[in-house]
């Protein structure tokens, strides 16, 4: 400690925040690949059902993204010329969209060219596959519909095999139920869509589209991309945005916001399955919130724990804070693999009431009675995650084993594959974990309603 101790108080604090952002910053790249909820369509299917009136909307006539472009490109290119002025005045430190790639109008386009000329003007990949398909639930049958190759609705070539159910395929014309559509796309963010958008991720969409730099984690990585826009870290201490401030970087409000737009007008001009297609990828960033690892930097370590670690850290104690890294990052892949495996046993064939995680999801009685508001991304869901961060954190180191929560040596997928932690744990440990996931599935449940419910027609 006798070099910490000559320090001058300004070079101790500089090397204080600079310690901590060393931390979060290796904490974000160990923990960038993972998804929030495994498989969101899990989900969404329940939390609606709460609600009969869902079920008794007709079934939505499909059509592709290129037959809804040609007919509303006028109307479009005002929204989101409108979308684009509300997200810079409105989220911090959002990066505005470069003036060449903005969605204009152009009847003599083919429609190749629209469509790249919308990929563009609301910045996803150009690779996403955006074809019609659904998602079947657990133990659903395709019926006379084709099954998809997982290729077919991703371009990801890093995708975690295990979160897929099976997918059809849908022909423009014929029609579905609003509720499958909906489900289906609060999936469908996770496959690709924000990928490779950054100015360093070596894409040639990502250098034209000016988002800048990927603020964390590892720019040359498949899916590390897109996890500042799934991810909201709004309520960390204030000397952890003064030591890393490009955790600010994080913009899940403007996805929202602009598919929410996006679905409203589909709506509203008799493009039911895209307004409702567009409603579930806006769920999508909604329901990642409600996961407290994409709340919280490290949940189970404070302040004064991150503050000791990186003392330690630069005196050339360096363990404490690989182990904090990995185990935090080991955690959150063992919520998502437990709670992706308990809620396709529970769809599969549901239990006698319904079982603890299919009434979390369906019970209304919490609802809020206001209509959803910009803010609740930041102000609200996010919040209620953040706070629950470390609780869940301590009911997975105890009830999983030790080698996996809680041993340095072990890396989350690649020390053990195929891990099912809701079938392999002990009857023990599967309450422990089940009565402290199910409140998040309240709340996504809760939130999922809120946000659907004012898209819908009374």
């Amino acid at each position: 400690m006798t070099m910490n101790m000559t320090m001058n108080p300004l070079e101790r604090g500089r090397r204080r925040r600079a310690g901590i952002a060393l931390l979060v910053s290796l904490a974000l790249l160990h923990a960038q690949t993972a998804l929030a909820w495994s498989n969101h369509a899990l989900l969404t299917w329940p939390a609606l059902s709460a609600e009969p009136a869902w079920a008794a909307l007709p079934p939505v006539r499909v059509e592709s993204l290129d037959t809804f472009l040609a007919a509303e490109a006028t109307g479009l290119a005002t929204l989101l010329r409108d979308e684009e002025a509300w997200a810079v005045q409105q989220v911090p430190n959002y990066p505005a969209r470069p003036a060449p790639i903005a969605f204009r109008a152009d009847a003599a386009a083919t429609a190749a060219a629209r469509r790249a000329a919308f990929i563009a003007a609301v910045r996803i990949n150009p690779a996403s596959r955006l074809n019609l398909f659904l998602q079947l639930p657990p133990a659903g049958s395709p019926g006379d519909r084709p099954v998809l190759k997982e290729s077919d609705v991703t371009p990801l070539t890093s995708t975690e095999a295990s979160k897929f159910d099976t997918f059809v395929a849908l022909r423009e014309g014929e029609t579905v139920p609003v509720v499958d559509v909906i489900a289906t796309a609060t999936d469908e963010p996770d496959y690709g869509i924000d990928i490779g958008v950054w100015s360093d991720n070596g894409t040639a969409h990502g250098a034209a589209y000016g988002f800048g730099k990927q603020p964390f984690g590892n720019p040359a990585l498949e899916f590390s991309s897109q996890a500042p826009l799934h991810i909201g870290y709004y309520h960390e201490a204030a000397i952890v945005y003064k030591a890393a401030p490009f955790l600010a970087r994080t913009f899940p409000e403007a996805r929202i916001h602009l598919w929410r737009s996006l679905a409203a007008y589909a709506l509203r001009t008799g493009h039911d399955y895209w307004g409702w297609r567009f409603a579930g990828w806006a769920l999508h960033y909604v329901q990642d919130l409600t996961q407290p690892y994409h709340a919280r930097v490290l949940p189970g370590i404070g302040v004064t724990r991150m503050l000791w670690i990186n003392t330690i850290d630069l005196i050339g104690v360096h363990d404490p804070k690989a182990h904090a890294i990995t185990f935090v990052s080991n955690r959150h892949l063992a919520l998502e693999n437990f709670e992706l495996h308990w809620m396709r046993s529970v769809l599969a064939a549901p239990p006698t009431g319904g079982g603890d995680a299919l009434r979390a999801l369906r019970d209304a009685t919490q609802d809020a009675r206001e209509p959803y508001r910009d803010d609740w991304p930041r102000e609200r869901i996010s919040q209620q995650s953040f706070e629950a961060a470390d609780a869940i954190d301590a009911a997975l180191v105890a009830a999983l084993p030790a080698r996996i929560t809680s041993d340095p040596s072990y890396a989350y997928g690649v020390t053990e594959t195929g891990l099912d932690l809701y079938a392999t744990s002990t009857p023990q440990a599967r309450e422990t974990l089940m009565r402290a996931i199910t409140p998040l599935l309240a709340n996504a449940g809760r939130h999922t309603r809120a946000f659907a419910r004012g898209l819908r027609p009374n």
